[in-house]
């Protein structure tokens, strides 16, 4: 039967054993409950969706606008089948049981905006749309699960950290029938690199889709608030929200007392610029201690964007304000070309446009051993031509923090025993294989839908608005704009080594000239400096690592190493580590508290 999960959204248990039985399929469609944001079943097939899907099926579309979302969707399946996702846009996570065809379809949207897991095991089939809420999953904890949230700062889909569970990756379905189980790609990126559109007619459609994306996100809602960073994606989109609703926006935005964190001062000048109700908050070390354990627990697995603790008292701020929805900026960098990192792999790429003999010539005076890493300037030469050597997408982890430190180091030896190095890797090399692109910001915005979007932003963002009981829209992400981004050709993303070219040329006169021109920051946490100078900041770090250390998963030479010398001398650097340890242990501590390497079960 179904249950409700933290979120009271999508969660549920099914027999395939029944299903696939013509006689007892009917008996099963009969008796089980779905339980979400809109439900609807027939004499053969039930289904529930969470999100907000559009229907491009007419007679599904006035279904759903009568009778809810899952009343389209119902529609829209007896027409299309498994391709129903086709006629699907939006954010949605849904469950389809059809009786008459002996099957189950999950479906997730582009980006995962919407999530589900599931568990198969035998005959029975757990469908959440948390990890952690999935039935029957049990407490065993995947170790390489555990060495992925140290590389990657989270889990990237499909796994989780549990061992039994795995969550759809983002623009992906799950059939399972008589026939077995088989994962579907139901959307992939179609980057058109040849198209060229005056600019003046680009811009006016790329300013029309924003509009009509954040006028979709506010629809029939009584009071909306923007996250507002000072930003450009959400400079642009708490200034649209005042331009459509001709009234000052109420706007949220987080400040630190901390020097080179702030970037509150951009944010009032957006507010200024548009009109917009600015609420400010200052988090300090107090709030920090307050707050972390309860963002660590509230995820359904280790989540260690530092950002989602802003991100939270932003949404907790608006909830307190009385709005009932956040709109968020997210997907303008990954969509037009707006992290740094796209211009210096590009910078790289420069390398291999040299001549070949010229390069063999060079490359054996730059290896690590090289005398000339010694001269001043040359070893700055000597490092770029080793890191343009490295081929995409590895070259994107060079300075990867965990494999700085090394592996074997930091992970206890038990744990490092059950633990593929090479496992993330595959991942990224396999998610690099899936981008069709043949120029390098495409193929590198495709890698990040996955891994920045799907897998971290889109989580922080939603984990937080959750936590406050407050929902999130990200109108930078409607499908409309997706394929407008995917239309422009790569110079206009990233034009020589200047990032959203187009994105700022056609935003220039909206968007105030000290935002258009402001270095990037976001809602960083100063966690490592004020957990150098905090004592209550620096007791929970201590007690936390030595907590992992006691489970047997990180070396306790390393949690001293760390806390005492690391730490102390490069805070901004190694306060990064330390948050994610201590957002393993404190996760650990409310999921499995007895866990403990000797406690997990070993491979054979």
């Amino acid at each position: 039967m179904f249950s409700d999960s933290k979120n009271d959204q999508l969660n549920g248990e099914l027999d395939l054993g029944l299903l696939f039985d013509p006689v007892s399929a009917q008996t099963l469609i009969n008796s089980v409950g779905l339980h979400g944001s809109s439900v609807a079943q027939d004499s053969h097939i039930a289904c529930a969706t969470i999100g907000n899907p559009k229907f491009d099926d007419a007679e599904a579309d006035l279904a759903a606008k009568d009778s809810g979302a899952a009343a389209g969707l119902l529609k829209a399946w007896h027409k299309h089948g498994i391709n129903v996702t086709s006629r699907i846009s939006g954010s949605y996570a849904f469950t389809i049981v059809d009786a008459d065809k002996g099957c189950v379809f999950l479906a997730v949207d582009r980006f995962a905006e919407q999530t589900l897991c599931y568990c198969l095991e035998g005959n029975q089939l757990s469908v959440s749309d948390r990890a952690d809420c999935v039935v029957g999953r049990g407490d065993e904890l995947d170790p390489q699960a555990i060495f992925d949230f140290l590389y990657f700062h989270m889990i990237p889909a499909p796994r989780t950290i549990f061992s039994k569970v795995r969550r759809l990756p983002a623009a992906h379905a799950l059939l399972i029938d008589k026939t077995g189980v088989k994962e579907i790609r139901h959307w992939q990126a179609d980057f058109d690199e040849q198209h060229r559109e005056p600019f003046a007619a680009a811009k006016d459609r790329f300013l029309n889709l924003i509009r009509e994306s954040v006028s979709e996100q506010i629809e029939n809602e009584p009071r909306v608030g923007a996250f507002l960073s000072g930003g450009t994606d959400s400079s642009t989109v708490a200034g649209m929200l005042c331009k459509i609703t001709g009234e000052p926006a109420p706007a949220y935005s987080i400040g630190f007392d901390a020097k080179g964190f702030d970037e509150m001062e951009y944010a009032r000048i957006a507010a200024r610029h548009f009109g917009c109700k600015l609420h400010e908050y200052y988090v300090t070390p107090a709030d920090v201690l307050a707050s972390l354990p309860a963002i660590a627990t509230h995820h359904d697995q280790p989540f260690g964007n530092s950002s989602a603790l802003p991100a939270y008292y932003c949404t907790k701020m608006a909830k307190a304000d009385g709005c009932t929805k956040m709109l968020a900026g997210d997907g303008g960098d990954e969509l037009f070309g707006g992290n740094s990192r796209y211009a210096t792999q590009r910078l790289f790429e420069l390398y291999h446009g040299l001549p070949h003999g010229f390069r063999q010539m060079i490359e054996p005076f730059c290896g690590d051993e090289s005398l000339l890493r010694r001269i001043p300037g040359l070893r700055q030469v000597t490092g770029y031509v080793r890191h343009s050597r490295t081929p995409m997408p590895d070259r994107m982890q060079s300075f990867n923090l965990i494999m700085h430190l090394d592996p074997a180091k930091v992970i206890a030896p038990g744990l490092l025993s059950q633990i593929d190095f090479s496992g993330p890797q595959n991942h990224m090399r396999d998610t690099w294989k899936e981008c069709h692109a043949s120029s390098l910001i495409n193929r590198m915005l495709a890698y990040d839908w996955r891994y920045t979007l799907a897998d971290s932003d889109l989580p922080k963002v939603r984990g937080a608005s959750s936590m406050a009981g407050i929902p999130v829209g990200y109108p930078l992400l409607s499908d409309r704009l997706t394929d407008f981004s995917m239309s422009l050709h790569p110079e206009w993303k990233v034009r020589q080594l200047k990032l959203r070219w187009f994105f700022k040329e056609a935003l220039r006169g909206f968007l105030p000239d000290a935002i258009l021109t402001k270095k990037k920051k976001g809602f960083g946490l100063p966690f490592g400096v004020w957990s150098v100078n905090d004592p209550a900041l620096k007791k929970l770090s201590s007690k936390s690592l030595y907590g992992l250390a006691e489970r047997g998963l990180i070396r306790e030479d390393f949690v001293e190493q760390l806390l005492d010398q690391h730490l102390p001398d490069h805070p901004s650097y190694y306060g990064e580590m330390v948050w994610i340890l201590i957002i393993l242990e404190q996760w650990l501590r409310s999921h499995v508290p007895n866990y403990t390497l000797s406690s997990a079960p070993h491979p054979v």
